[in-house]
Parts: C-alpha cells; sequence; structure tokens
C-alpha cells in the first residue's frame, strides 16, 4: 500500500478515535473518583469472566496509550485493583509497552519525514547522539514519570531509534513505576490522589536509576582514559609552556593557531618546512594560478568566435611559471611567521616528535633540539602526494603535484595517472599549454566520484583541447628503451606502449602519520591511512587531537580549516563543552572548464544510499548572461526530497560553478529550501541567476494539470466568460490529475 494511503488511514483512524472518546464523554471514566466508585461493578464482572476481562483490560489499556488519550495512570491503578500485583504488572507492562511502540509508529509515520524534512539540518546532532546513546536517554525518560510518558513516545518517533530498542527499552524503563502504581491499585480504597503516588524521594530514587547507565558509561570511560595515560604518568609536568602546541602550519594548522592566539592562549606552531603548507606552496594557490593562464590562453585562442580578430597566442612557459611563483609569493604574508609572530603564535622551525601526550620536541635544522611542553597537542601535519609502485617508474623521476612547479620547460609529450580533479586540472592546462597530454585512468570515465553527465562534459572538453583519454587502461609499468620513456598500460587484454617526456602522479594523497611519534604513543590509524579520532577529533588520547588532512575523511582545504575550528575550541575549552565536528554540507569544486562543484547528494551517491529523490535540471543556455559570455556549456541540477522543496544535494557543471554552488551551500545550512531561492531577488543579468532558473523550474514541475484545469475554469468565470458550476467541474480533475505539467526529471524516486 503506497504510504501515502497509510498516513491517511492512520491518521482517520486516530482522529476518529480521540473524537469518539470526547465525544461520548469517556474520559470522566479517566479519574482516580470513576474508578473508585465503579470497582464493586467491575470486579464483580472480572470474578465471573476472568479471561475475558484480562483481555478486554489489555486491549483497553493498548487502545488509550497507541492514542495518547489519558488515563493510563488510572487504568494501571485499575490493574493492581483487579489482577493483584504480580498479574496486574504483567499486564500492564505488556499492554503499556505494546500501547507505547503503537503510538510510536504513528508519530514515526504520520510525522518524522516532515519534522526531519523542516528541521533536519538543525536536529542532526540530536540524532546523533540517538543514534549513539539513544537506548540510555529513553532509560531515563522512562525512569522519570514526571515527563508524560505519552511525549516520550511520540517525541522518540521522530528520532532514528529502532523500534525493537524503543520496545525493549521502554518496558525496562517503565516496569518500576508500573510496580508502584500497581501496588498502589491494590489499596484503591485508601487513595486520596494519584499525585501522593509517587513520592519524592521515590522520584529522585528512580531518576538516579535512569541516570546510572550513563554514570556507569562516562566511568568505564573515564577508568580507559585512565588507563591509557597511566605510562606516561611519571613524565607529566607540573607546569606547562603552553596551553597548546600546532604541529604542521598548513590550511589547518594556521587557523587552529590562529584561534588558540585570537582567545589569548599561549600557542606554539612547530613547522618543519614551509608556513602555509601544501596549499599555498603546491596545491590550491599555484595551481590556480596556472589554470589561469591556461584559460586565457584557452580564451585567446577562441577571441575569433568572440569577434575579436587581433589576437595573440604567443607566450614563455617560463614566464607562466614565474607568474605562479609570484602569485605564491603575493600571497606568503598572510601565512608568514612575522604575521602569526604579531598575532601571538610562537612559530617554531623544525621537526616535531610528540614524545608524551605533554611534551612535544622540536629538532631544527642544525640539529639543535627544543622541548615544548603543553596542555593539549594538534596534528596538522597534513599529506603528500601518493607514488604508486608500479615497476620502472622511480627511474623515470615521476612528478607529482609537490613538483610540477619545478618545471620550466614544458613538457611536449605528458602523461597524467590518474582522471580525479588534480589529475584533470593539470591535464588540461598544460594542453591548453601545447603540450601532448595522456590522461590514464583506470575507472570507466573521469571523474569517478561525479555523476555521468559532469564526467562527460569534461570529456568533451577535453576532446576539445585535444586530450587523449584512456579510461578503462591500467599502468602496468614504465620502461626506458633507447633513451625513450614509456608507459605500458593494458586495456581490455591488451597492451599498449604510451611515450611521454614526463609522466604526473595524481592518483590519490596519503596522510602523513609517520616521523612524528604516533607509533611510540601507540595512536592508530584508519584504514584509509588517517589518525583514527572521534567525533570531537580526539585520539585515544583526549588531549591530543588531529584535523585536516592528516584526519580526514576530506581531503580539502576548507574542510582542514572547518575542522581546526573543532579542534582547536575543543582542546582549550573542551573541558567545559564539546563540540562534534559537523560533516553534514561540505561543498567540493572540481577546477576544470568547465567547472564542476557539488554540494550534498548527487545522483549517483542518492541512489548508492538507496535514497529516493526528484531531480531538476536546469541548462544554462538558457540563461542570458551565459548567452552574453559565450559561457552556455554546462548546467545547474538540484536534488530534492520527494514532494517537498528540501534540497538533498546540488551539482552545477559550467563556468564560475565554484561560486555559484555557495548559495545552496548556505541554503543547505540552515534549513532553506527551493521555496527561499525562488524569492529571492537576484541581480539581472548575472550566472547566479541559474540557481534562482532552478528553483523556477522545480516550482512548475510541482503544478499539475488538475490545478491548471481549476484556475483556468476560475478566470473563466471572473471574465464572466462562464459561470461558477464551471469551477466546481474542474475539481475532480483537480483531486484525478496529479501529472505535473512540466514534469521534472524522477529517476530517483
Amino acid at each position: 500500500m503506497p504510504r501515502p494511503v497509510v498516513r491517511a488511514l492512520l491518521l482517520g483512524a486516530l482522529v476518529a478515535l480521540v473524537a469518539a472518546f470526547f465525544a461520548f464523554d469517556l474520559d470522566r471514566f479517566a479519574s482516580l473518583g470513576a474508578l473508585k466508585e465503579q470497582q464493586a461493578s467491575v470486579e464483580a464482572w472480572r470474578a465471573a469472566n476472568p479471561w475475558r476481562a484480562a483481555g478486554a483490560y489489555v486491549a483497553l489499556y493498548v487502545l488509550v496509550a497507541a492514542a495518547s488519550l489519558p488515563g493510563a495512570a488510572v487504568l494501571t491503578l485499575a490493574g493492581g485493583a483487579l489482577f493483584g500485583v504480580v498479574l496486574g504488572t504483567v499486564l500492564v507492562s505488556c499492554a503499556s509497552t505494546l500501547g507505547a511502540t503503537l503510538a510510536f509508529l504513528s508519530a514515526r509515520v504520520l510525522l518524522r519525514d516532515g519534522v526531519q524534512r523542516r528541521f533536519g539540518g538543525r536536529l542532526g546532532a540530536i540524532n546523533d547522539g540517538v543514534r549513539r546513546e539513544g537506548a540510555f536517554y529513553l532509560f531515563t525518560l522512562r525512569l522519570v514519570p514526571v515527563f508524560p510518558f505519552f511525549l516520550v513516545n511520540l517525541l522518540m518517533g521522530l528520532t532514528p531509534i529502532g523500534v525493537g530498542t524503543f520496545a525493549a527499552v521502554s518496558q525496562a524503563g517503565m516496569l518500576p513505576a508500573t510496580v508502584v502504581y500497581v501496588n498502589a491499585g491494590t489499596q484503591l480504597a485508601r487513595l486520596d490522589s494519584l499525585g501522593g503516588i509517587l513520592s519524592p524521594g521515590v522520584l529522585l530514587s528512580f531518576t538516579a536509576l535512569g541516570l546510572l547507565p550513563l554514570a556507569a558509561r562516562r566511568l568505564v570511560d573515564a577508568a580507559r582514559t585512565r588507563a591509557v595515560y597511566r605510562p606516561f604518568a611519571a613524565r607529566r609536568p607540573r607546569t606547562f609552556d603552553h596551553n597548546l602546541v600546532v604541529i604542521g602550519a598548513g590550511s589547518a594548522g594556521l587557523v587552529a593557531a590562529y584561534i588558540a592566539a585570537a582567545v589569548k592562549a599561549r600557542v606554539a606552531l612547530v613547522e618543519r618546512h614551509r608556513m602555509g603548507g601544501d596549499c599555498l606552496h603546491t596545491g590550491c594557490v599555484p595551481s590556480k594560478a596556472l589554470l589561469r593562464s591556461a584559460k586565457l590562453l584557452a580564451d585567446i585562442r577562441r577571441a575569433p568566435r568572440l569577434g575579436i580578430r587581433a589576437a595573440s597566442a604567443e607566450f614563455d612557459f617560463a614566464e607562466v611559471m614565474a607568474r605562479v611563483r609570484q602569485v605564491i609569493a603575493g600571497i606568503a604574508p598572510h601565512d608568514s611567521v612575522e604575521r602569526y609572530t604579531r598575532l601571538g603564535v610562537t612559530c617554531v622551525q623544525g621537526s616535531a616528535t610528540i614524545t608524551s601526550p605533554w611534551t612535544v620536541e622540536v629538532t631544527a635544522a642544525d640539529g639543535s633540539r627544543r622541548a615544548l611542553t603543553t596542555t593539549h597537542i594538534i596534528i596538522a601535519a597534513g599529506a603528500r602526494p601518493f607514488v604508486p609502485p608500479l615497476p620502472g617508474l622511480a627511474a623515470a623521476d615521476p612528478l607529482t603535484s609537490d613538483t610540477v612547479w619545478n618545471l620550466t620547460t614544458l613538457p611536449r609529450r605528458l602523461v597524467v595517472l590518474g582522471g580525479g580533479p588534480i589529475g584533470c586540472e593539470l591535464a588540461q592546462a598544460f594542453a591548453r599549454f601545447g603540450s601532448q597530454v595522456t590522461v590514464v585512468e583506470a575507472a570507466t570515465r573521469l571523474l569517478a566520484k561525479e555523476d555521468d553527465d559532469c564526467s562527460a562534459l569534461v570529456a568533451q572538453a577535453f576532446a576539445e583541447d585535444g586530450i587523449d583519454v584512456r579510461t578503462g587502461y591500467t599502468a602496468q609499468r614504465v620502461e626506458i628503451v633507447a633513451g625513450e620513456k614509456r608507459l605500458i598500460v593494458e586495456h581490455a587484454g591488451a597492451m599498449t606502449a604510451l611515450p611521454f617526456d614526463e609522466i604526473l602522479c595524481a592518483v590519490g594523497r596519503v596522510a602523513n602519520t609517520t616521523g612524528y611519534g604516533l607509533d611510540a604513543l601507540g595512536i592508530p590509524t584508519t584504514p584509509t591511512r588517517t589518525v583514527e579520532v572521534n567525533e570531537f577529533l580526539e585520539t585515544r588520547f583526549p588531549n591530543i587531537l588531529a584535523c585536516g588532512d592528516v584526519a580526514g575523511p576530506f581531503q580539502f582545504t576548507h574542510t582542514a580549516s572547518h575542522m581546526a575550528w573543532f579542534a582547536s575550541v575543543n582542546a582549550l575549552f573542551g573541558r567545559f563543552r564539546k563540540f562534534r565536528v559537523d560533516y553534514r554540507v561540505v561543498p567540493r569544486a572540481t577546477f576544470t572548464d568547465p567547472e564542476i562543484a557539488r554540494v550534498g547528494l548527487n545522483e549517483q551517491d542518492a541512489r548508492a544510499e538507496g535514497r529516493s529523490f526528484d531531480v531538476t535540471t536546469y541548462a544554462l543556455d538558457d540563461l542570458d548572461r551565459a548567452i552574453a559570455d559565450g559561457a552556455t556549456t554546462g548546467f545547474v541540477k538540484v536534488l530534492t526530497a520527494p514532494g517537498t522543496d528540501r534540497i538533498l544535494g546540488a551539482t552545477i557543471c559550467g563556468a564560475h560553478a565554484s561560486d555559484l554552488l555557495v548559495e545552496f551551500v548556505t541554503a543547505m545550512k540552515h534549513g532553506l529550501g527551493l521555496n527561499a531561492i525562488l524569492g529571492t531577488i537576484h541581480t539581472y543579468p548575472t550566472m547566479a541567476e541559474a540557481n534562482k532558473a532552478a528553483a523556477g523550474a522545480w516550482k512548475r514541475g510541482t503544478v499539475t494539470h488538475g490545478q491548471h484545469a481549476v484556475l483556468a475554469a476560475f478566470h473563466a468565470w471572473r471574465r464572466g466568460a462562464a459561470g461558477p458550476g464551471g469551477v466546481l467541474a474542474a475539481v475532480p480533475a483537480l483531486l484525478r490529475d496529479r501529472r505535473a505539467v512540466e514534469p521534472r526529471d524522477t529517476t530517483g524516486g
């Protein structure tokens, strides 16, 4: 049966039940006085019909609890009065658990999707907490009868807790109060009020019992922590030189040190090479400078198509690389020792080794050593390019994203190993400079983490740039024959030799987890070879944290900075409050031409997770500014939850995609949907209008043929061209025809 039909039937049944309860004035029986008045007659009927009475009692209790009607406490007392302590407790325990579970399921079916859809972004932390410790939270709530049980049923139905867990924990948690109430029911004649059943002492005892599992868990965690530190206890300093020592001055380390200095903590920043890390010297900054020059060169060559006749495509590759170095030099002061020293950071040059949970030993280039004592340590050691162990590769002196910037002469023939973001960006740049570029990718397409249509657009652009793309090819070895370097690749069982002058390895990066004492401290790494951390970015030593590429799970500069905030705040203020790192809305971009930018789910990820979704796509060749700029290649694609405007993810492929994505990132972060984007004024003519146009395409996809029929009849009546009966006559079409006038792509739903 379709889910909407189930919801409608369930809602109708609940409404009818509640309406009947109050319409027939049944609430008058849900009082202690009514129970005492009817006690004699009910007991007589129970004595004459013991099994029927037990069945009727259980059915009534389940009905009241499932519908969240008043009277559960009175019914519990009745269980004791009619069936005694033992049988009464069994009947009440089973009936209350079954009724509570039905109420829980009703809330889940009727309300959870809507609540999570509307407030999902804000409920993320609560959902995560329930997944981890939901049973403990539920047990505590059940043991404190002051909190209405029917609210517990409904609220828990909105969370991810499992049905079996809810039922089992509810039965165990409600049992003590059940015994107290059932036992009180055996003395029904002496009761004056429901409030007198649970004394403050009993309530306090129940609360303490509920908190016991949580307290026990905290005690176990504390004991484990003490055991971790015990081998180093003798080396713990009585006083510390610093509040925080940060290892690594890349994106994560710089932000962590900056935050610590901003809150007046004493912080030392240790860097063995250059301030700024990979992003400044070998990653984001130089690659974007190189891509800008390559894009400019491509635009010049494309000038005749824009009506420009006089254009020169002459360039000097050495000058291009010199400009890259100039760009690095222009940004370097932002990350310099001088700037951070002015901010209050102690910058230390040398190689760091963690010798104890509170000591970092720094070895300078001249061999001198210096020990830094600190209450907390943040590991921000970054990552490095991975060079695959191909036979013969080392002899060919391969390039990586670290060393390619040393080139001063353009390679005539360049082979790029890897069709991911780094490989694709550099391949396109060198091809536009004039290299004969071959991309070797083992997967069946470029940029395998993106949707097929994005990969296809990049492949088309590569073909126009003259790049030889070999997808489905696996590198086997490198040979040097008569002075010529060749990469041997396998495809469909056949071997092919690809000659090259330079080979660039772009097959991923590996975290820097060795060389600074992790093994000696027993700090483990994950199967993906990153430092193992918890949700607070703590290692097995709570005062040693890790963030950025060295900790994963993402290897982006912006996520490194994002993680650094959590790591530094948790290190400095975690004794009072800790923050779980938030990965819910993480944007990413590949700076090829066209660019690909994404946040949240794309189609292939949504299908892999089994998620239902609607797809709305808006092509840039319909956008005025794109037409004016000659940048009509690409699209904006938005995934939404079926039947709603809630954004599950957005992918933009085209010019300035990385900039356009920010609007969707903001919307998802703050729980805004496509209606909010559609209702926002966008400057004309700009590329950003594509986002609003995509929202408009989604909105048009919600208008049905039936709605159009009613609207047409309404306006005909307003013009006097038809009577009001025409509007009524169109209503059946409204109910019957729910097809969208401009249907969206619903391949995911």
